[in-house]
């Protein structure tokens, strides 16, 4: 099965070589890699029309919802898979993929990869900061190794949704640029189109640098949790834990439900009511 790759990129060619590389190295079929470039006065632009690879392209970073959204267009298959640029994929992520993606008879899912990083990732584990100390081998033996569950709700990208989802919720909200809060809105969109399946592959392993790209110093994050609560009222804490039970590394027991209303959820509820007013008369 192919899929269409959609992969934002500022800057950072390093670590964008190390990752088309794993997925050219690790991959069953030959899948559709996209890349936005933001800038690229790096090399990257030159780079990418000297190795044919298929992109869209700003003078200026125009942020990572933005750069997703221009990438989208250019998709020819029916999956999107949305990748960081500072990524490492796992030998036969794709098989992993497509085996779950063919569990259902429809698109109303949302898939999402195992995050391995040192610190700050789904699970932390040490194989290096850098591609030039990437240790491959204590990498994949950890991945053949590991018998994680998958889990229930999201841990965001690399994830995958069937094209036809995407273009329905109008793929991501650029009022979240650069890009904080915007994975959990592009799931509250996909709750609101009846999608319930939000599940973690556990043998869907990405190693994770950092998130080299977002954290560079001259990119100012705007304030998604704000953002999102005044589009929602209530922030993306209390969705993830309430609606994709995400919190707490739930094992995935199916189609989520909608949440059942306790003293505790009225409570947070009602703190996050409060926040939403306030914001609305004080912004």
């Amino acid at each position: 099965m192919r899929i269409s790759i959609i992969v934002p990129t500022y800057n950072n060619l390093k670590f964008l070589k190390f990752f088309i590389n794993s997925i050219k190295n690790n991959s069953n079929f030959d899948h559709q890699i996209i890349l936005h470039i933001n800038d690229g006065s790096d090399g990257t632009l030159d780079f990418a029309k000297e190795g044919q690879l298929q992109f869209t392209h700003s003078k200026i970073n125009i942020g990572l919802c933005s750069s997703l959204n221009k990438a989208s267009t250019l998709v020819k298959t029916n999956f999107i898979l949305y990748a960081h640029d500072d990524m490492y994929f796992c030998k036969d992520w794709d098989i992993h993929l497509t085996n779950e993606i063919d569990k259902f008879p429809d698109e109303l899912f949302y898939l999402s990869g195992t995050n391995i990083s040192i610190k700050n990732g789904l699970i932390n584990f040490d194989c290096g900061t850098t591609p030039e100390n990437f240790n491959h081998i204590r990498f994949d033996n950890f991945c053949k190794n590991d018998l994680s569950a998958d889990l229930q709700g999201s841990h965001w990208a690399p994830h995958v949704v069937h094209r036809k989802i995407w273009n329905k919720i109008g793929g991501f909200s650029e009022e979240f640029n650069p890009g904080d809060g915007s994975d959990p809105d592009f799931c509250m969109k996909l709750w609101n189109n009846n999608v319930r399946i939000f599940k973690t592959i556990s043998k869907f392993k990405v190693y994770h640098f950092n998130s080299i790209t977002t954290r560079k110093s001259q990119i100012k994050l705007n304030n998604g949790t704000k953002t999102f609560l005044i589009k929602y009222g209530f922030n993306p804490r209390f969705f993830r834990k309430y609606y994709l039970r995400g919190d707490n590394q739930n094992k995935f027991d199916g189609t989520l439900q909608n949440p059942s209303y306790t003293l505790i959820m009225i409570i947070e509820l009602i703190i996050n009511k409060i926040k939403y007013y306030y914001f609305k008369i004080f912004k």
